[in-house]
């Protein structure tokens, strides 16, 4: 079995004492861009997606035809709607309280799931148009409106649920005018579809970071790392 632990080139080595997600005590997961990448052995289909932060919520799919594949020159991993590619983690991920998300995604068609729960229903963040994401948290929903002229595509984003519910959205760095309030608890233990294998993503996916905080420190450190992705 062929394990990619790529490391970033000379241009983009980050200087001593630099924030990363790795210092923050809040990171639940951590998807990290080239790392602990393993791949099926005669193919260059994605088996594995290891947890960086420690916590071991590694993704994982072993079926072939639903693996992702993946680019060692690029770093990114590419899901194939049609295929229903996706990667599952056995940890579960429960976000009850503050939370912060952020990945930098490029999508390729609307309708597709980035993040979701695979094992339990009603939990997921969708691209519902080019220019609004739905969020459902035990099933309950919210619909955010991006900014007019904003669509997504190649963006990093982030998603902020603050201690009053408030949830927030960030596309390249601009706050999104739109805000929604949800509460509950937001269930995560897979990338690329949700339950029952519905909404496959369509696109190819860099980094995702997951955390259960949020503040406006730790969206701003999120934001500036995922730019330089």
């Amino acid at each position: 079995m062929l394990a990619l632990k790529l490391g970033r080139s000379l241009n983009t080595i980050r200087p001593y004492g630099e924030w990363t997600p790795a210092g923050d005590g809040g990171l639940v997961a951590w998807y990290q861009k080239g790392r602990g990448v393993t791949l099926e052995p005669t193919t260059t289909n994605v088996q594995t997606w290891a947890d960086s932060s420690g916590n071991a919520r590694d993704m994982k799919q072993l079926t072939l035809t639903e693996q992702p594949a993946y680019n060692a020159g690029t770093g990114v991993i590419t899901f194939d709607s049609s295929k229903t590619q996706n990667l599952q983690t056995a940890s579960q991920i429960s976000l009850s309280g503050e939370f912060t998300i952020g990945m930098r995604i490029n999508m390729a068609t609307a309708g597709g799931v980035p993040i979701a729960d695979n094992t339990t229903g009603g939990e997921f963040i969708k691209f519902s148009t080019s220019s609004q994401m739905r969020i459902k948290i035990d099933n309950s929903q919210a619909d955010i409106t991006l900014n007019g002229g904003t669509t997504f595509g190649d963006n990093y984003l982030v998603i902020t649920r603050d201690s009053s519910d408030v949830i927030t959205l960030h596309v390249d760095g601009v706050k999104q005018t739109d805000t929604e309030t949800l509460a509950g608890t937001a269930d995560i233990d897979a990338l690329g579809v949700r339950k029952p294998d519905l909404n496959p993503f369509n696109g190819t996916m860099t980094e995702i970071q997951i955390y259960s905080e949020s503040n406006g420190t730790l969206t701003a450190n999120v934001n500036e790392y995922l730019s330089n992705l």
